[in-house]
């Protein structure tokens, strides 16, 4: 199959769909692989790099998507690059779609077959293709809360972890999976006083197993999240539902309880966000303020560390990139009812259940 890369084109996005390594994995089972220049240069891969390993560097975009077949990612398709998909294009990325008709729109009118990465399934359940991404944004979640309690960017003015005879930050972490347990042992790594609110009682069983007398559990109820927001310093969003946008658990009321200078951070901001204040921002502008709270809502939080984010990303795609490569999407899907579930848009139609209701489209069965 000929494999296409192109040069993530997002704000401040340097990650890369494919590393040299994963490359030469393709090379070597005897599929061509397309890269645009200057691809991996933002994280130290250079055009030799991927040269060596039998890739053909491309000058344009357009030249890698007029080449390939399939279409290797990291952050949804912008519109100049929606423009350039054919029904012939197979596109494996992040798609997040469910706040975002307009994507939608545009990928069903090209009517090429996109798979997202945060929608393929492992045997638990579980999103194999979003847990690094979301170990990466549930750590980097405390290093910039703690940044923006910080005075001089506008904050509270007070450490996360306190020190002897000053009480900790609160932290209130917002949902307890993969994002949230991360977010977790940072914040405990920096002694803040740290309360995880999850809907599943199965779930906080497990976490307060885990993390024993280091953090608070509780039941996410409205009362519960409501006087969290109210005592906590620091408030991290990480709720998910596979595929369909986020539920607003911190309304417009609740936020003017909080005290002034605190800090959110919505990492559920790619899905629409948790805040009913959230709105997506950018590593170039990553924070604005509300009733005197910060609010950060970067909507590619781990771009930021795109070195690190793209080899564990790669850690996790490969296999399925290969698997899609030997035997094509339809065959590909065909064996590996979890890959099928990536399947978001084909022949100009919404595959994803959540994400039809999302968008408020027909659901059409592939």
């Amino acid at each position: 199959m000929r494999v296409g890369v192109p040069k993530e084109i997002k704000n401040h996005e340097y990650r890369v769909g494919m590393t040299p390594a994963s490359v030469a994995e393709l090379t070597a089972a005897g599929h061509e692989v397309f890269v645009e220049t200057k691809a991996g240069t933002g994280i130290d891969f250079s055009d030799k790099a991927y040269e060596k390993v039998g890739a053909t560097i491309l000058p344009t975009a357009q030249d890698v998507f007029d080449k390939a077949e399939m279409i290797v990612k990291v952050k949804e398709p912008q519109a100049v690059e929606i423009a350039m998909l054919k029904p012939h294009h197979l596109l494996f990325t992040y798609l997040h779609l469910a706040p975002d008709p307009e994507q939608a729109k545009g990928l069903m009118e090209s009517g090429a077959t996109c798979i997202a990465y945060e929608t393929v399934t492992s045997d638990s359940g579980a999103l194999p293709l979003l847990k690094p991404m979301s170990e990466v944004a549930g750590r980097m979640s405390v290093q910039v809360g703690a940044h923006y309690l910080e005075k001089e960017p506008g904050g509270r003015g007070i450490l996360l972890g306190g020190v002897p005879g000053v009480a900790p930050a609160k932290v209130a972490i917002l949902g307890g999976g993969v994002a949230g347990l991360n977010a977790a042992q940072m914040a405990v790594g920096l002694r803040a006083d740290v309360t995880i609110y999850d809907i599943s009682n199965d779930r906080l069983a497990e976490l307060d197993t885990h993390f024993g007398s280091q953090i608070k559990t509780a039941y996410a109820s409205r009362d519960a999240i409501a006087r969290a927001v109210q005592e906590a310093e620091l408030v991290i969003g990480a709720v998910l539902v596979p595929g369909a946008a986020a539920p607003k658990l911190v309304t417009r009321e609740m936020l003017k309880t909080m005290k002034r200078g605190s800090v959110l951070v919505d990492i559920a901001i790619d899905q629409g966000g948790c805040f009913e204040t959230s709105k997506a921002t950018t590593h170039e502008d990553p924070v604005y303020e509300i009733d005197g709270v910060i609010h950060y809502c970067v909507a590619n939080m781990p771009g930021a560390v795109a070195r690190t984010s793209t080899f564990a990303l790669n850690n996790a795609t490969l296999p399925f990139i290969l698997k899609l490569a030997n035997l094509g999407a339809e065959k590909a899907m065909a064996s590996d009812p979890h890959l099928a579930n990536g399947l978001n848009v084909s022949g100009g139609e919404i595959r994803n259940e959540p994400v039809a209701e999302a968008l408020g489209l027909e659901f059409v069965p592939a």
